[in-house]
């Protein structure tokens, strides 16, 4: 199966390129080699390699300097989307979207489900609402959005890789308590991916990591974790803070857990604990650092 990898340079499409299947053929583009914004360009690039499937784990991901940018952020997000979707149709070939908890408000005090009314608060979230519905209308009969949330992993700048350098400059730390949702190991949501391609259910869907947390829980475990694996030497206190006392220019739902119910049963899978997946996040960033 040839698969067409966008945005292979970030941390999801480095951890789809970790975990990538022997049975397929992948072709990995980052945002250098193809931009998303050039609709005759993804044309072009997707009618040259003809993939099968096409998998895009692009994105403005810059939440707060999305405020400000809304364009480039729509360009991205919104167009970039379709203009992948319309591509992937001309060929005939499956196209998963990658997409975001901030698509909800987080006024809800249940995990959301894929059906459920989207409402993002900001700029990020709208932007990525548009690449879902653009990207779906453009080729309904061919397009999965997979919504994620909270990714990280031993590539690249992210929650878990900016605790573990702060635990260790710092004498203490302050994190937000009133947020929750569900932390997810990039690795997690690659393999997941890779069961879609064989799969291949379409509209809407969500994946995450099992489990739930708070910002503040999430930077608790980094440090409990990073202590036993010898990423951190000592231990500092971590306090709890509101969302008041750490602004942002964009706003945040302050939940947003997403069900995944119908989406592990669709694709056979049995999900690990955020705090499982953490610890061996945690073990693989040790062993790449040769720690």
């Amino acid at each position: 199966m040839r698969v067409l990898l966008v945005g292979g340079s970030g941390q999801l499409g480095r951890e789809l390129q970790h975990c990538k299947p022997a049975d397929m053929e992948l072709l990995a583009l980052g945002s250098q080699e193809l931009d998303l914004r050039e609709a005759r360009l993804v044309a072009a690039r997707v009618d040259a390699f003809h993939p099968q499937v096409i998998i895009n784990a692009a994105a403005y991901t810059a939440v707060d300097r999305a405020e400000r940018e809304q364009e480039a952020a729509f360009a991205v997000n919104g167009q970039g989307a379709a203009n992948l979707a319309q591509s992937a149709r001309s060929v005939g070939a499956y196209c998963i979207q990658v997409s975001t908890d901030f698509v909800f408000d987080g006024a809800q005090s249940r995990p959301y489900l894929p059906m459920d009314q989207a409402n993002p608060l900001g700029v990020y979230g709208a932007s990525k609402l548009a690449g879902e519905q653009l990207a779906l209308a453009a080729y309904p009969e061919g397009v999965a959005v997979v919504r994620t949330a909270w990714l990280y992993s031993a590539f690249g700048n992210n929650f878990v890789t900016t605790m573990l350098r702060l635990m260790a400059e710092r004498e203490t730390i302050g994190v937000v308590a009133d947020q929750v949702g569900t932390p997810t190991w990039a690795h997690s949501l690659a393999e997941a991916l890779w069961q879609m391609c064989r799969v291949q259910p379409k509209g809407i869907w969500h994946w995450t990591d099992a489990g739930v947390a708070s910002w503040y829980d999430f930077a608790v475990a980094i440090q409990e974790e990073g202590l036993g694996c010898g990423l951190l030497e000592r231990e500092i206190p971590i306090r709890p803070i509101s969302t008041v006392d750490y602004p942002t220019p964009a706003k945040r739902p302050a939940y947003s857990v997403l069900d995944k119910t119908e989406t592990w049963a669709a694709l056979e899978m049995t999900p690990s604990h955020w705090r499982q997946a953490l610890r061996r996040m945690l073990l693989e960033y040790k062993e790449n650092r040769g720690a």
